[in-house]
Parts: structure tokens; C-alpha cells; sequence
């Protein structure tokens, strides 16, 4: 009953245990043992891989490096990681967390290439005098104003 279908849904996590948003989590309540938290998160996790599929079956081959489209499933998906581990306070990012995340991009996500050119760091001796000529340059500048303005004459 506590892993029902409302298991990724913030507001919902609080009413599975019977407790307002705003009183402590169930690990306060009981002394729950390190090893029953992880028992319960690994359950708990299984449940929101298993929406995360189920949401997923919605969407398409084409769609699925569409942001638009998967965006849901997905922070869906790490909400519920993330949520569920504060919840027991078992702490994110955490191994199982990452698993599943990486689980999601191997499974759906492995032939998405981006559409746009990824920019790279240039070369550092190009990087220094990228840095270096604007800085030489001031000195210059300072040099000529100060020239140009003890030329004495007045400006209009």
C-alpha cells in the first residue's frame, strides 16, 4: 500500500506515510537500522524505474531524444530518486540513484547525438594571448589619453 501509484509525486511520498508535508520523515518516527533504509530504498527505487518505463512506453523512437517529449519521464524519474532518499535520508547522489540514471540513458537514450556543435576550450597558447593582448592594449590606451589630453587645446 505505501508503494501505490502516486509513488513519484512529491505530495504523495508525505501522504504514504501519514504525515503532513511539513512534520518530519518516517526515519524520525521509528529506529529504522541502515540495512532496512536500504532495503526500503532499493524497493522504493525498482518503483519509480518502473514508471519511468511505463511513462516511457508512451513515447516513440523519434521522439526519444526529443527534450520536450522525455523531459517529464525523466526529472519524473530523478525526482523520485531524489525524493524518496531524502525522504529516508539515505542521501543523493547515491550509487543505486546513479545506476538507474545511467540505466535510463543506455537503455533510451544511447543514439541521441547533439544537433548543435559542441565548442571546445581553445588551445592555451591561443588562450593566453587571447588573454594577454587586451591587457597589453590598456596601458596603450591609457598612455594616448593622457598624450591627447595635455595637448592643452580646448575641445568643443
Amino acid at each position: 500500500a505505501l508503494l501505490g501509484t502516486g509513488l513519484c509525486h512529491v505530495g504523495a511520498e508525505a501522504e504514504g506515510f501519514g504525515q503532513d508535508a511539513g512534520t518530519s520523515p518516517p526515519v524520525a518516527m521509528f529506529n529504522w537500522t541502515a540495512q532496512l533504509i536500504e532495503e526500503t530504498y532499493v524497493n522504493v527505487t525498482q518503483k519509480c524505474w518502473e514508471y519511468f518505463v511505463d511513462l516511457m512506453r508512451n513515447v516513440t523512437a523519434s521522439e526519444l531524444c526529443e527534450w520536450k517529449v522525455i523531459s517529464r519521464p525523466y526529472s519524473l524519474l530523478q525526482a523520485c530518486l531524489e525524493g524518496w532518499a531524502d525522504q529516508l535520508r539515505y542521501g543523493y547522489p547515491n550509487a543505486l540513484a546513479e545506476q538507474y540514471i545511467f540505466q535510463s540513458h543506455h537503455r533510451y537514450f544511447h543514439n541521441c547525438t547533439l544537433e548543435h556543435q559542441v565548442y571546445f576550450d581553445p588551445p592555451e597558447d591561443v588562450l593566453l594571448a587571447m588573454i594577454i593582448a587586451p591587457i597589453c592594449l590598456i596601458p596603450f590606451l591609457v598612455t594616448l589619453v593622457i598624450w591627447r589630453s595635455k595637448d592643452g587645446k580646448t575641445q568643443p
